[in-house]
């Protein structure tokens, strides 16, 4: 995985983190779902990508 990717992913989970825990300390459930949503997402992604990259090492492609 390119380190810009890796850092893309990673700031969409802490940048969910922190939504939910605004939304958190303000009591707003939306704010708080969409930082799930976004944590879950970047979580996602970098699992995607790094299945993509041992593809990649085992078929040397």
């Amino acid at each position: 995985m390119t380190a810009g990717k890796k850092a893309k992913h990673t700031a969409t989970a802490a940048k969910g983190k922190i939504e939910e825990a605004t939304g958190k300390s303000v009591g707003n459930e939306r704010l708080i779902a969409k930082g799930k949503a976004d944590q879950v997402r970047g979580a996602a992604s970098q699992a995607g990508q790094k299945t993509k990259d041992a593809v990649k090492d085992v078929t040397g492609h």
